[in-house]
């Protein structure tokens, strides 16, 4: 399928996709880059393959596609048609309830992102701006060909909110908590920026939740099939818990496995040669992405010192700049992890809808950033330390 350009003979034709499988790796690859595995030709169509981001899972795999001279790929865009807005952890249900009440159809909508992943990075996959302009557009042309409410753009790196917002797309703020690695020696120089209080508190709750355990991290070949097993039993405890059903298949990790083993970071806390908890992170360039977590035991701070403490300790071995430990989470706070704002940028077709939108997402972005002034006097860190 390819896409006129409303009248932009300055941007070159898209053509649309069926899934990110249809791409050679090499292509992708070379307009995603290698800083974020998040939107890696590996990553994305595992989800694919695995029956995580399908049609049936209400993940319609839509890739947006421009190719430069000599049919050479210029750019994409990973892209999903969604029945559904689950898996993007950015909120948009009361938007749907509104324009449901109004008699609208919110769904399906377009959403340009890596699926179940709130990790701030690329989504339009190009060094080229016009190619970028070009993938904005054919977005925006998706949602008016095909009667669409809406077209969303899910945690978005510096250089794709500016893109965006020069296309006239709402930019929608919102925050995570982040730890930054000031060139740390080790954990304890970590700590030793902390206030004394912060820092007994955090080496108190590391000795609990290591009393009795050995704590193992294991990546590329030292994972075996074995480890996911005990690892989706943890994901679906966990998974059931939160979202009502986990939104990855047990196949995702298999693969995973296969195919991004020196990119997996598993820790596990074993008692008596049993894991009780586990932790899965991805590697990225500069930096340390957590993700997912579980046990079957309940350890007091054991989550603590799994997703954060030892995130902390690996980054700093391996000279990484920061940790992102996943969505949410003011307990990230006291233990080194400040709040930093994200991005997500949206484009609303009726022009009444998109009025009402824009007036939240302002009033939201106030109330956001106050938010981040005030949870950033509140970190544990010496003051004028």
């Amino acid at each position: 399928m390819r896409l006129s350009q409303s009248g932009r003979p300055d941007l070159a034709v898209a053509r649309l996709a069926q899934g990110v499988s249809d791409f050679e790796a090499d292509a992708w690859d070379r307009c995603a880059g290698t800083g974020n595995p998040f939107v890696s030709h590996a990553f994305l169509s595992i989800l694919e393959r695995s029956g995580s981001a399908t049609v049936e899972a209400g993940w319609q795999p839509l890739p947006i596609a421009i190719d430069g001279p000599g049919g050479v790929l210029a750019g994409v865009a990973p892209a999903y048609v969604k029945s559904h807005s689950q898996g993007e952890y950015v909120f948009d249900h009361g938007w749907a309830d509104a324009w449901h009440r109004a008699g609208g159809q919110y769904y399906p909508k377009l959403v340009v992102a890596a699926p179940f992943s709130p990790v701030p990075g690329p989504r339009l996959l190009t060094d080229d701006e016009g190619v970028a302009r070009g993938l904005i557009a054919a977005a925006e042309a998706i949602v008016t060909q095909n009667g669409l409410s809406s077209a969303h753009a899910n945690f978005l790196d510096a250089r794709d909110v500016e893109r965006f917002r020069a296309a006239g797309w709402l930019i929608r703020e919102g925050s995570q908590f982040h730890w930054v690695n000031q060139t740390y020696g080790s954990f304890d120089d970590f700590l030793a920026g902390l206030s004394s209080r912060k820092r007994k508190a955090i080496r108190k709750e590391r000795a609990h939740a290591q009393s009795g355990l050995e704590i193992v991290h294991l990546t590329g070949d030292a994972i075996a099939e074995a480890h996911w097993d005990v690892f989706w039993d943890f994901y679906q405890d966990t998974g059931s818990r939160k979202w009502g059903r986990p939104y990855l298949t047990r196949r995702f990790f298999s693969l995973l496995g296969e195919s991004m083993a020196d990119k997996v970071l598993l820790i596990f806390a074993v008692r008596d040669g049993r894991p009780i908890a586990g932790a899965l992170n991805l590697i990225g360039e500069d930096t340390l992405y957590g993700r997912y977590w579980g046990c079957n035991e309940d350890v007091p701070f054991l989550h603590f010192e799994l997703c954060y403490y030892q995130a902390i300790d690996f980054a700093i071995a391996h000279g990484l700049g920061k940790v992102e430990a996943g969505a949410q989470g003011e307990h990230k706070l006291a233990r080194g992890y400040g709040p930093v704002p994200t991005w997500s940028a949206h484009f609303i077709a009726d022009p009444g809808f998109r009025a009402a939108v824009a007036d939240f997402v302002e009033r939201e972005r106030r109330a956001v950033e106050r938010e981040i002034a005030f949870l950033g006097e509140l970190t544990p860190f010496r003051k004028g330390g």
